[in-house]
């Protein structure tokens, strides 16, 4: 009997409600956020909306405050209006109730009710400017008789509660005069403000009872109400107006100028015949008659330098050229002195080794100069090839290790591990860090020099230091300047034209690198260099620090 072999099955979940949950959240800042980031960014770029959005906040906070203060101001005319009238019929209406008890001959309980019940029907049904008054009567605090009258409340949903303390107090202390006062009355389901009348009048045999006349502000709540309407919506199309006209007047300020900043892009682009068109002979039009004048101004002076620089290009490519000749004839005159120089006198021998010293000088002046004239005229070009920069730096350390005994300093690398490979021009890479070495170990005083390399995902870099001399504050800007020196009076002892660090901050150009400086006096200086790992690419950061204080 063949044996069955087991099957197992895997059941995959479906995604729940919090698996759902989370992949639309995942999806939903991500949104918020580029919407934000797209609001600001617009915000920053457009004038014109910044006018226009800070006018309407302004507008309508003006809108608000003016209608907050006319509200409040028509509520309190509403409020004393309302006070003054239900005063004056209350004042009505007690004395014609005081009358009425006056009159009356009850003596008995049941007959003092009757009365009471009689007045209370006459308040409410008795005509006057507001119908919808509720009454309340009940024993003053100061009554000391054995009568007491019952069903005193209106036959409305008010009695008695809706009276406040405070106003049963100042109506017992001066009973001969009337107490207003404004509160919140719950009427139904409602609190409705309402002005409370307290007096107190004399029930016959009953004696002193308080009675209070209580008028619901409904109609100047429902006035309020529409004037707060009316309000919002007139300070919503006012705002509204208020933007369309700073829209309005911001175009036609905003319209030149970006006008102006479109026209001096495309003259910084070397499109020298822009000119901006002038209208009229408002402040907007001699801003560009101004424009274009400057233009004017700046061509004329652009094309003079061009010629100047062209000349000046000229002059050195051709003088450089000129020379070759006569200097090889001169080298050869040079080499065959300086190889019979131990048959003269030794005034004449050392004359003749000062002499092919400063011919060798005269050779690289000579090639830098045409190397320059080669970047001025556009005519340099790289050699690209893959190349791990940590063998270069081992060929340029190994080159300048004689002139580091001479000078007694260390020349010491440190590389991050692994190569530093980039597709480069070895021969211009190695010509920039030969440049920056020597010149290391000729500021560094005899300490020692430290050579960093080190790789990322999209450049490699390698940083020169020194512990020497160091630069002084604004020098940095200056080290790449052409035949600038940082202290002319020192001699210079191992050559040098000082073209060494303008050519190679060329170099660095020509591969979409950077070369920059850093330096404090006493405490050294610093020459970082970094370069794509793939031709033609952008850099956005280097591995390496520039100065020490970035390292920690």
């Amino acid at each position: 009997m063949a044996g069955s072999a087991g099957v197992g099955v895997q059941r995959v979940a479906a995604p729940g409600r919090g698996a759902r949950a989370r992949a639309s959240l995942a999806t939903f800042f991500p949104t918020v956020r580029a919407g934000f980031a797209g609001v600001r960014r617009r915000w920053r770029q457009s004038l014109r909306l910044r006018v226009v959005a800070t006018t309407m906040l302004l507008g309508l906070v003006v809108v608000t405050v003016l209608g907050s203060v006319l509200h409040a101001q028509i509520a309190g005319g509403l409020e004393r209006s309302r006070m003054q009238s239900s005063q004056y019929e209350a004042l009505a209406l007690t004395a014609q109730a005081q009358k009425q008890w006056d009159a009356s001959t009850s003596t008995s309980v049941a007959e003092l009710n009757r009365a009471a019940n009689d007045i209370m029907t006459k308040f409410l049904s008795a005509p006057g400017p507001d119908p919808s008054r509720y009454v309340v009567m009940d024993r003053s605090p100061a009554n000391d008789t054995d009568v007491t009258l019952v069903q005193l409340a209106s036959s409305r949903a008010v009695d008695i509660d809706v009276v406040t303390e405070e106003l049963r107090e100042a109506v017992a202390a001066t009973p001969g005069r009337q107490q207003t006062q404004v509160t919140e009355v719950r009427i139904g389901t409602r609190e409705v403000p309402s002005v409370i009348v307290g007096s107190v009048v004399q029930a016959g045999d009953a004696g002193p009872y308080d009675l209070y006349f209580i008028f619901p502000m409904e109609q100047e709540v429902a006035t309020m109400d529409l004037i707060g309407n009316a309000f919002l919506v007139a300070g919503v199309i006012l705002t509204l107006l208020v933007g369309a006209v700073a829209w309005v007047v911001t175009r036609q300020v905003v319209t030149p100028v970006r006008r102006a900043g479109e026209v001096a892009q495309r003259l910084s682009a070397g499109r020298l015949n822009e000119r901006m068109p002038a209208r009229g002979e408002d402040d907007l039009a001699l801003l560009a008659t101004s424009f274009n004048n400057m233009a004017d101004s700046l061509q004329s002076q652009i094309r003079q330098l061009e010629g100047l620089s062209a000349v000046q290009q000229r002059f050195v490519s051709d003088v450089s050229h000129e020379l070759r000749t006569p200097l090889t004839t001169i080298r050869m005159a040079v080499d065959v002195i300086h190889d019979s120089r131990q048959a003269f006198e030794p005034s004449v021998s050392r004359s003749a080794e000062l002499l092919a010293g400063e011919l060798d000088r005269f050779e690289d002046l000579l090639a830098d100069l045409l190397e320059i004239s080669r970047f001025d005229a556009g005519a340099a070009a790289l050699d690209l090839e893959p190349v791990d920069l940590c063998g270069t730096v081992a060929k340029v350390v190994e080159a300048a290790r004689p002139l580091a005994d001479r000078r007694g300093s260390v020349v010491r690398v440190h590389a991050a591990g692994g190569p530093a490979e980039a597709e480069v021009d070895e021969r211009r890479v190695e010509r920039i860090l030969r440049n920056l070495v020597v010149n290391a170990v000729e500021h560094g005083e005899g300490r020692p020099v430290d050579v960093h390399v080190a790789s990322g995902s999209d450049a490699v870099a390698v940083v020169v230091e020194d512990h020497g001399v160091g630069l002084r504050p604004g020098e940095a800007a200056n080290v790449f300047t052409r035949f600038w020196r940082a202290d002319p009076a020192r001699a210079r002892t191992t050559g040098g034209t000082g073209l060494g660090l303008s050519i190679s901050l060329e170099d660095a150009r020509l591969h979409n690198g950077w070369l920059q400086a850093w330096g404090e006096p006493g405490e050294g200086s610093r020459f970082r260099l970094t370069l794509p790992r793939h031709a033609g690419a952008s850099l956005h950061a280097s591995p390496l620090p520039l100065s020490p204080a970035d390292e920690s």
